[in-house]
């Protein structure tokens, strides 16, 4: 087993120089969604240390899916180059860069933990738009809930 940790990975078209992957950890360090000078140095060390490949933690794809409100963001052009930057380091470095795309759903709208991790005050704090939809009342979701519920219920 040892023995192909090191060794080159590949899938799909994309090598890897090991198979040392970073998993994505929040880091609730972004501003406004961008990325930061923490992610540079965070990512990019990990890089720079060899691992094969290096994956951002979960990016918002809306606002108000956003686990806190310093969640890291792909929901405006204005998070791309902030990214790129970030990515292009990481590349530069030899490992794959990749990003973890990410809802929060009826979970979204805490402080950042070391805030208190409280829920946010209200549906419109820093940038909720909408309200939180109520437990299986979704439109999306309660067609799912009703044909699990059929499979799973005992005959």
């Amino acid at each position: 087993m040892a023995d192909h940790l090191f060794t080159p990975f590949t899938q799909r078209g994309l090598t890897l120089r090991n198979r040392v992957v970073m998993s994505p950890m929040c880091q609730y360090s972004s501003k406004d969604g961008l990325a930061t000078d923490w992610h540079l140095v965070h990512l990019g060390s990990r890089a720079a240390g060899g691992a094969g490949a290096v994956i951002a933690e979960a990016a918002a794809v809306l606002p108000e899916g956003r686990i806190s409100p310093d969640d890291l963001g792909i929901w405006d052009d204005l998070h791309v180059e902030p990214l790129r930057r970030v990515f292009a380091f990481v590349a530069a470095q030899g490992a794959a860069p990749g990003i973890q795309l990410a809802h929060a759903g009826r979970k979204a709208g805490t402080a950042t933990p070391w805030r208190g991790g409280a829920r946010w005050p209200s549906p419109t704090a820093a940038g909720r738009t909408r309200r939180r939809p109520a437990p299986w009342r979704s439109p999306t979701v309660t067609p799912y809930r009703r044909r699990w519920t059929r499979r799973v219920s005992p005959a």
